[in-house]
């Protein structure tokens, strides 16, 4: 059976997220009706991995599979003619048959955009978090440096008894950069994989410390705890992209 590879980016504003799940109209769904329409079979769309409701995406990869060969210009054309304006599908190609959107992802990058003018810019409420209290730069710099590395991040894990933070909770941290750019700062992430609210849970971490409410070296301390409990609270979602994903 042929099998496709999906580039897709979408607005997670009014969304449940990536996942199909009952009582929310999340992106899996519409991906596999429009799709499920265009190829006149039930498709299942699998992405590499579940986004939250309210995250965005410029890079999300996803697979199906075909009983036929079908022309992907022309479904490309026609799937974003019935998707919404929010979600759009960038790319369509078919992929060996044995590549898998999940299972074969060697590495994700992650963006999370932190607002910090006074006033909050109308045009970036929906894709930053808007701080309003003064936050100290350097030492939010001096904390994101600690959790580089291979680590167990069972306390910036949700769900530590399920999933794959029960199963393994160690992950490659590559790099995570505070970048400053105009009216805030954006936290880069890349890794070989991440934890169920991983990056948010990081992220609110973080910006206690650079409130003043932790110190940067409190992060050792609570890496080593593997107590979710020991962290701060998730950042909220609507600041989170999930900008790339890399495959060998």
């Amino acid at each position: 059976m042929p099998r496709y590879k999906l580039l897709i980016a979408y607005d997670g504003t009014s969304y449940g997220g990536w996942q199909s799940q009952p009582n929310s109209i999340c992106i899996q769904d519409l991906l596999e009706k429009a799709l499920t329409i265009l190829t006149r079979q039930k498709s299942e769309v699998i992405g590499s991995g579940r986004t939250d409701a309210g995250v965005h995406a410029l890079g999300q990869v996803a697979h199906f599979t075909t009983d036929e060969p079908i022309d992907t210009g022309r479904v490309l054309f026609s799937l974003n003619a019935l998707l919404p304006k929010e979600i759009r599908a960038l790319d369509l190609s078919q992929a060996p048959d044995t590549f898998h959107a999940r299972f074969d992802a060697t590495g994700k990058i992650y963006h999370y955009r932190i607002h910090l003018d006074p006033v909050l810019d109308p045009f970036k409420r929906k894709y930053a978090l808007h701080v309003q209290q003064k936050i100290n730069l350097d030492a939010l710099k001096e904390a994101a440096k600690l959790f580089t590395g291979t680590r167990d991040f069972s306390s910036f894990a949700n769900n530590q008894t399920k999933g794959s933070a029960a199963k393994d909770p160690v992950r490659t941290l590559r790099k995570l950069d505070v970048i400053e750019e105009e009216g805030g700062v954006r936290l880069e992430f890349e890794g070989t994989g991440f934890l169920y609210k991983m990056v948010r849970n990081i992220t609110g971490t973080l910006l206690e410390v650079a409130e003043g409410k932790r110190a940067p070296e409190d992060i050792s301390s609570i890496l080593a705890a593997k107590d979710r409990s020991k962290a701060g609270k998730a950042a909220f979602p609507h600041g989170l992209f999930l900008v790339k994903v890399f495959y060998p």
